[in-house]
Protein backbone atom coordinates (compact mmCIF):
# COMPACT_ATOMS: atom_id res chain seq x y z
CA UNK A 1 0.00 0.00 0.00
CA UNK A 2 1.20 3.34 -0.93
CA UNK A 3 2.87 5.50 1.39
CA UNK A 4 3.29 3.45 4.66
CA UNK A 5 6.96 2.77 6.19
CA UNK A 6 7.36 -0.85 7.31
CA UNK A 7 9.34 0.31 10.66
CA UNK A 8 5.57 1.64 11.79
CA UNK A 9 3.52 -1.60 11.09
CA UNK A 10 3.34 -2.12 14.52
CA UNK A 11 0.22 -3.29 16.54
CA UNK A 12 -2.70 -0.53 16.71
CA UNK A 13 -2.76 1.78 20.07
CA UNK A 14 -3.59 4.68 21.46
CA UNK A 15 -1.31 6.74 22.97
CA UNK A 16 -2.23 9.79 24.99
CA UNK A 17 -0.64 13.33 24.92
CA UNK A 18 -0.74 15.98 27.82
CA UNK A 19 1.25 19.28 26.94
CA UNK A 20 -1.68 21.70 27.35
CA UNK A 21 -5.57 22.32 27.53
CA UNK A 22 -6.37 19.46 24.97
CA UNK A 23 -5.71 16.15 25.78
CA UNK A 24 -4.10 14.89 22.41
CA UNK A 25 -4.42 11.00 21.45
CA UNK A 26 -2.24 9.43 18.70
CA UNK A 27 -4.02 6.43 17.04
CA UNK A 28 -0.98 3.95 15.19
CA UNK A 29 -2.26 3.06 11.81
CA UNK A 30 -1.64 -0.31 10.60
CA UNK A 31 -2.12 -2.40 7.46
CA UNK A 32 -5.24 -4.36 9.57
CA UNK A 33 -6.63 -1.74 11.18
CA UNK A 34 -5.89 1.41 8.84
CA UNK A 35 -9.21 1.47 7.62
CA UNK A 36 -10.89 1.54 11.24
CA UNK A 37 -8.55 4.12 12.61
CA UNK A 38 -9.32 6.24 8.94
CA UNK A 39 -12.85 5.84 9.96
CA UNK A 40 -12.56 7.23 13.83
CA UNK A 41 -10.67 10.05 12.25
CA UNK A 42 -13.61 10.42 9.29
CA UNK A 43 -16.21 11.06 12.62
CA UNK A 44 -13.82 13.12 14.05
CA UNK A 45 -13.50 15.19 11.04
CA UNK A 46 -17.79 15.80 10.53
CA UNK A 47 -17.69 16.45 14.16
CA UNK A 48 -16.17 19.89 13.10
CA UNK A 49 -13.09 18.84 15.20
CA UNK A 50 -9.15 18.58 13.06
CA UNK A 51 -7.07 15.75 12.88
CA UNK A 52 -3.36 15.51 11.82
CA UNK A 53 -3.14 12.69 8.95
CA UNK A 54 -0.71 11.06 6.80
CA UNK A 55 0.01 12.12 3.42
CA UNK A 56 3.02 11.03 1.19
CA UNK A 57 4.67 14.62 1.36
CA UNK A 58 4.33 15.63 5.00
CA UNK A 59 1.33 15.09 7.82
CA UNK A 60 -0.92 17.40 7.16
CA UNK A 61 -3.75 19.18 9.90
CA UNK A 62 -6.91 18.00 8.40
CA UNK A 63 -10.41 20.17 8.67
CA UNK A 64 -13.52 19.81 6.42
CA UNK A 65 -13.25 22.69 3.98
CA UNK A 66 -16.36 23.64 3.76
CA UNK A 67 -17.17 23.87 7.57
CA UNK A 68 -15.20 27.59 8.06
CA UNK A 69 -15.26 26.75 11.64
CA UNK A 70 -13.51 24.01 11.78
CA UNK A 71 -11.17 25.45 9.24
CA UNK A 72 -10.76 28.28 11.78
CA UNK A 73 -9.35 25.83 14.15
CA UNK A 74 -7.05 24.71 11.76
CA UNK A 75 -5.02 28.19 11.75
CA UNK A 76 -5.67 28.68 15.61
CA UNK A 77 -3.83 25.52 16.52
CA UNK A 78 -1.32 26.56 14.12
CA UNK A 79 -0.94 30.25 14.95
CA UNK A 80 -1.04 30.30 11.63
CA UNK A 81 -2.19 34.19 10.10
CA UNK A 82 -5.19 34.08 8.03
CA UNK A 83 -3.80 35.75 5.18
CA UNK A 84 -1.88 32.38 4.71
CA UNK A 85 -4.11 30.35 2.14
CA UNK A 86 -4.53 26.23 2.73
CA UNK A 87 -4.81 23.30 0.15
CA UNK A 88 -7.53 21.41 -0.31
CA UNK A 89 -7.39 18.01 -1.06
CA UNK A 90 -9.46 15.98 -2.82
CA UNK A 91 -10.80 12.13 -3.40
CA UNK A 92 -9.95 12.65 -7.47
CA UNK A 93 -10.44 14.83 -10.18
CA UNK A 94 -13.81 14.17 -10.32
CA UNK A 95 -14.41 16.20 -7.47
CA UNK A 96 -12.63 19.23 -9.03
CA UNK A 97 -16.03 21.34 -10.14
CA UNK A 98 -16.65 21.48 -6.55
CA UNK A 99 -13.98 23.62 -5.11
CA UNK A 100 -13.04 25.01 -8.25
CA UNK A 101 -14.13 26.19 -11.99
CA UNK A 102 -11.64 26.11 -14.53
CA UNK A 103 -12.00 27.94 -17.55
CA UNK A 104 -12.49 26.39 -20.81
CA UNK A 105 -9.00 27.60 -22.08
CA UNK A 106 -6.82 25.78 -19.54
CA UNK A 107 -9.61 22.77 -19.06
CA UNK A 108 -7.24 20.34 -21.05
CA UNK A 109 -4.28 21.25 -19.33
CA UNK A 110 -5.70 20.88 -16.19
CA UNK A 111 -6.82 17.39 -16.91
CA UNK A 112 -3.23 16.37 -18.47
CA UNK A 113 -2.09 17.37 -15.07
CA UNK A 114 -4.35 15.31 -13.52
CA UNK A 115 -3.61 12.53 -15.37
CA UNK A 116 -0.29 12.51 -15.35
CA UNK A 117 0.50 13.58 -11.19
CA UNK A 118 -2.83 12.95 -9.45
CA UNK A 119 -2.73 11.59 -7.20
CA UNK A 120 0.40 12.16 -5.86
CA UNK A 121 2.35 15.71 -4.44
CA UNK A 122 1.17 18.50 -7.33
CA UNK A 123 -0.97 21.35 -6.24
CA UNK A 124 -2.92 23.16 -8.95
CA UNK A 125 -4.08 27.04 -8.04
CA UNK A 126 -7.09 27.39 -10.14
CA UNK A 127 -10.20 29.95 -9.91
CA UNK A 128 -12.15 28.71 -6.37
CA UNK A 129 -15.58 27.96 -6.37
CA UNK A 130 -17.94 30.59 -4.26
CA UNK A 131 -19.00 27.28 -2.17
CA UNK A 132 -15.27 27.66 -0.65
CA UNK A 133 -14.83 29.30 2.54
CA UNK A 134 -12.84 32.68 2.27
CA UNK A 135 -11.14 31.74 5.15
CA UNK A 136 -9.64 28.64 3.25
CA UNK A 137 -8.19 30.83 0.26
CA UNK A 138 -7.68 33.74 2.99
CA UNK A 139 -10.00 35.49 0.18
CA UNK A 140 -8.28 35.24 -2.36
CA UNK A 141 -10.19 34.61 -5.37
CA UNK A 142 -8.06 31.15 -6.45
CA UNK A 143 -7.92 27.76 -4.00
CA UNK A 144 -4.80 25.50 -4.48
CA UNK A 145 -6.21 21.78 -4.77
CA UNK A 146 -4.76 18.60 -4.81
CA UNK A 147 -4.89 14.63 -4.93
CA UNK A 148 -2.70 13.05 -2.46
CA UNK A 149 -1.60 9.41 -2.66
CA UNK A 150 -1.69 8.29 0.99
CA UNK A 151 -4.49 5.76 1.55
CA UNK A 152 -5.82 7.51 4.98
CA UNK A 153 -5.93 10.57 3.36
CA UNK A 154 -7.66 9.17 0.38
CA UNK A 155 -9.95 7.90 2.17
CA UNK A 156 -11.04 10.68 4.16
CA UNK A 157 -11.48 12.62 1.34
CA UNK A 158 -14.07 9.78 -0.17
CA UNK A 159 -16.09 9.65 3.17
CA UNK A 160 -15.63 13.28 4.35
CA UNK A 161 -15.47 15.63 1.04
CA UNK A 162 -12.64 17.81 0.40
CA UNK A 163 -10.39 18.53 3.22
CA UNK A 164 -8.82 21.55 4.12
CA UNK A 165 -4.88 20.62 5.08
CA UNK A 166 -1.76 22.55 5.43
CA UNK A 167 0.89 20.91 7.46
CA UNK A 168 0.93 19.90 10.74
CA UNK A 169 2.98 21.92 12.94
CA UNK A 170 3.38 25.61 14.39
CA UNK A 171 3.55 28.30 11.60
CA UNK A 172 6.65 28.78 9.83
CA UNK A 173 8.27 25.87 11.61
CA UNK A 174 9.65 22.40 10.23
CA UNK A 175 7.54 20.11 8.83
CA UNK A 176 6.52 16.96 10.13
CA UNK A 177 7.50 13.95 8.58
CA UNK A 178 6.35 12.07 10.84
CA UNK A 179 3.79 11.71 13.76
CA UNK A 180 6.50 11.85 16.65
CA UNK A 181 7.18 14.97 14.90
CA UNK A 182 3.73 16.43 15.22
CA UNK A 183 3.69 15.52 18.63
CA UNK A 184 6.08 17.87 19.14
CA UNK A 185 4.71 20.77 17.34
CA UNK A 186 1.06 20.51 18.08
CA UNK A 187 0.50 17.98 21.49
CA UNK A 188 -2.11 19.17 23.33
CA UNK A 189 -3.69 21.48 20.58
CA UNK A 190 -5.07 18.67 18.64
CA UNK A 191 -7.53 15.94 19.64
CA UNK A 192 -6.59 13.23 17.24
CA UNK A 193 -3.23 12.42 15.74
CA UNK A 194 -3.22 9.81 13.17
CA UNK A 195 0.44 7.41 12.64
CA UNK A 196 0.35 5.87 9.43
CA UNK A 197 4.70 6.31 9.55
CA UNK A 198 7.23 8.21 8.01
CA UNK A 199 6.29 10.50 4.72
CA UNK A 200 7.63 8.68 1.71
CA UNK A 201 8.26 12.18 -0.08
CA UNK A 202 9.57 14.38 2.43
CA UNK A 203 8.76 17.60 1.09
CA UNK A 204 5.11 19.36 0.54
CA UNK A 205 3.61 19.15 -3.11
CA UNK A 206 5.16 21.43 -5.92
CA UNK A 207 2.61 24.16 -6.10
CA UNK A 208 1.85 25.62 -9.79
CA UNK A 209 -0.80 28.67 -10.71
CA UNK A 210 -2.33 26.97 -13.88
CA UNK A 211 -3.03 29.78 -16.61
CA UNK A 212 -4.22 30.53 -20.48
CA UNK A 213 -1.21 31.59 -22.17
CA UNK A 214 -0.26 32.88 -25.78
CA UNK A 215 0.80 29.60 -27.57
CA UNK A 216 0.73 26.96 -25.07
CA UNK A 217 -0.78 27.06 -20.63
CA UNK A 218 1.47 28.95 -18.68
CA UNK A 219 2.90 27.29 -15.33
CA UNK A 220 3.59 29.86 -12.73
CA UNK A 221 6.12 28.07 -10.11
CA UNK A 222 4.74 28.99 -6.86
CA UNK A 223 6.75 26.37 -5.01
CA UNK A 224 9.54 23.61 -6.02
CA UNK A 225 8.41 20.07 -4.97
CA UNK A 226 8.67 16.52 -5.89
CA UNK A 227 7.58 16.86 -9.24
CA UNK A 228 9.82 19.25 -11.28
CA UNK A 229 10.08 21.70 -13.42
CA UNK A 230 11.52 19.61 -15.88
CA UNK A 231 8.70 17.45 -15.99
CA UNK A 232 6.19 20.21 -16.16
CA UNK A 233 7.58 21.37 -18.94
CA UNK A 234 5.78 18.62 -21.28
CA UNK A 235 2.65 20.75 -20.37
CA UNK A 236 3.01 24.43 -20.65
CA UNK A 237 5.48 27.17 -20.38
CA UNK A 238 6.86 27.25 -16.98
CA UNK A 239 7.39 30.48 -15.30
CA UNK A 240 8.91 30.70 -11.91
CA UNK A 241 7.10 33.17 -9.94
CA UNK A 242 9.05 35.75 -7.28
CA UNK A 243 9.05 35.71 -3.44
CA UNK A 244 6.51 36.43 -1.55
CA UNK A 245 8.21 39.64 0.84
CA UNK A 246 5.23 41.36 1.84
CA UNK A 247 1.69 41.27 1.64
CA UNK A 248 -0.67 38.27 1.10
CA UNK A 249 1.15 35.31 -0.60
CA UNK A 250 -0.33 33.64 -3.77
CA UNK A 251 -0.28 29.88 -1.95
CA UNK A 252 0.95 28.19 0.95
CA UNK A 253 4.38 27.76 1.77
CA UNK A 254 5.87 30.75 -0.18
CA UNK A 255 6.64 33.51 2.17
CA UNK A 256 10.51 34.51 2.05
CA UNK A 257 10.88 33.02 5.64
CA UNK A 258 9.10 29.82 5.82
CA UNK A 259 10.32 26.14 7.55
CA UNK A 260 12.72 27.43 10.48
CA UNK A 261 14.04 25.89 13.43
CA UNK A 262 14.10 27.62 16.13
CA UNK A 263 18.12 28.53 15.91
CA UNK A 264 19.17 30.26 12.93
CA UNK A 265 20.53 28.46 9.49
CA UNK A 266 23.41 29.59 7.61
CA UNK A 267 23.75 28.74 4.10
CA UNK A 268 26.73 28.81 2.50
CA UNK A 269 27.39 28.10 -1.43
CA UNK A 270 30.95 28.68 -0.62
CA UNK A 271 32.65 26.61 2.66
CA UNK A 272 34.91 29.60 2.89
CA UNK A 273 32.33 31.85 3.44
CA UNK A 274 31.48 30.32 6.90
CA UNK A 275 33.52 32.46 9.80
CA UNK A 276 32.68 31.05 13.29
CA UNK A 277 31.66 33.25 15.91
CA UNK A 278 33.88 32.35 19.21
CA UNK A 279 32.48 30.66 21.98
CA UNK A 280 29.35 29.50 20.00
CA UNK A 281 27.96 25.71 18.80
CA UNK A 282 27.32 25.05 15.40
CA UNK A 283 25.66 21.46 13.61
CA UNK A 284 26.77 20.75 10.18
CA UNK A 285 23.75 19.72 7.62
CA UNK A 286 25.70 17.84 4.99
CA UNK A 287 24.88 16.95 1.92
CA UNK A 288 27.00 13.82 1.08
CA UNK A 289 28.99 13.87 4.32
CA UNK A 290 32.02 14.03 2.24
CA UNK A 291 34.83 15.91 2.89
CA UNK A 292 36.12 16.54 -0.31
CA UNK A 293 32.37 18.93 -0.36
CA UNK A 294 35.27 21.29 2.32
CA UNK A 295 32.72 21.39 4.76
CA UNK A 296 32.97 18.12 7.06
CA UNK A 297 36.69 19.45 8.17
CA UNK A 298 36.15 23.24 8.14
CA UNK A 299 35.09 23.46 11.43
CA UNK A 300 34.52 21.09 14.70
CA UNK A 301 30.49 20.31 14.55
CA UNK A 302 29.00 19.73 17.83
CA UNK A 303 26.68 17.38 15.27
CA UNK A 304 26.34 16.40 12.39
CA UNK A 305 23.41 15.16 10.12
CA UNK A 306 23.82 13.57 6.53
CA UNK A 307 20.84 14.04 4.33
CA UNK A 308 22.26 11.34 1.98
CA UNK A 309 25.69 9.91 2.56
CA UNK A 310 28.21 9.06 0.00
CA UNK A 311 27.06 9.59 -3.71
CA UNK A 312 24.35 11.89 -2.61
CA UNK A 313 21.14 11.15 -4.03
CA UNK A 314 18.45 13.93 -3.91
CA UNK A 315 15.51 11.46 -3.46
CA UNK A 316 16.95 10.18 -0.54
CA UNK A 317 17.96 13.80 0.38
CA UNK A 318 14.37 15.07 0.22
CA UNK A 319 13.21 12.48 2.43
CA UNK A 320 15.82 12.59 5.14
CA UNK A 321 15.53 16.68 5.07
CA UNK A 322 13.36 17.63 7.32
CA UNK A 323 13.63 15.00 10.05
CA UNK A 324 17.60 16.02 9.75
CA UNK A 325 17.02 19.97 10.25
CA UNK A 326 14.79 18.86 13.15
CA UNK A 327 16.96 16.52 14.31
CA UNK A 328 20.37 19.45 14.73
CA UNK A 329 16.93 22.35 16.07
CA UNK A 330 18.49 21.12 19.34
CA UNK A 331 19.28 22.64 23.09
CA UNK A 332 23.41 23.23 23.20
CA UNK A 333 23.41 24.28 19.05
CA UNK A 334 23.86 27.69 18.48
CA UNK A 335 23.44 27.62 14.69
CA UNK A 336 23.09 25.32 11.48
CA UNK A 337 25.59 25.47 9.06
CA UNK A 338 24.06 24.00 5.34
CA UNK A 339 25.49 22.41 2.87
CA UNK A 340 23.93 23.21 -0.74
CA UNK A 341 22.62 20.67 -2.74
CA UNK A 342 22.52 20.51 -6.66
CA UNK A 343 19.96 23.00 -7.77
CA UNK A 344 18.47 20.75 -10.68
CA UNK A 345 15.66 18.52 -10.19
CA UNK A 346 14.24 17.71 -6.60
CA UNK A 347 17.26 19.70 -5.78
CA UNK A 348 15.42 22.54 -6.10
CA UNK A 349 12.84 21.86 -3.94
CA UNK A 350 15.48 21.14 -1.19
CA UNK A 351 17.54 24.66 -1.71
CA UNK A 352 14.15 26.48 -1.79
CA UNK A 353 13.18 24.92 1.77
CA UNK A 354 16.78 25.87 2.80
CA UNK A 355 17.07 29.36 1.20
CA UNK A 356 13.46 29.86 3.19
CA UNK A 357 14.95 27.99 6.56
CA UNK A 358 17.99 30.30 6.45
CA UNK A 359 16.41 33.87 5.07
CA UNK A 360 15.71 36.75 8.16
CA UNK A 361 12.73 36.47 10.09
CA UNK A 362 11.05 39.76 11.13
Amino acid sequence: MQGWSPAFFLPSVAIFVYTGGVQTRVEIADFENWRAVAGEAAEVLSSGAVVAVPTETVYGLAACAFNAEAVARVFEAKERPTFDPLIVHLAGLRDLARVAVVPEGIKQVVRDLADAFWPGPLTMVLPRHEDVPDIVTSGLPTVAVRVSSHEVMRYLTKEVGPIAAPSANLFGRISPTSASAVVSELGGRIPLIIDGGACTNGLESTIVAVEEGEKRPTLRLLRPGPVTREELRKYGRVVKAGRVTSGRPEAPGTLESHYSPAVPVHLFEDPGHFAPEEGKNYALLSYRGDPRDGYLERHPWSRVEVLSPGKGKLAEAAVRFFFALRALDTGGIDAIVAEPVSDVGLGSAIMDRLRRAAAERS
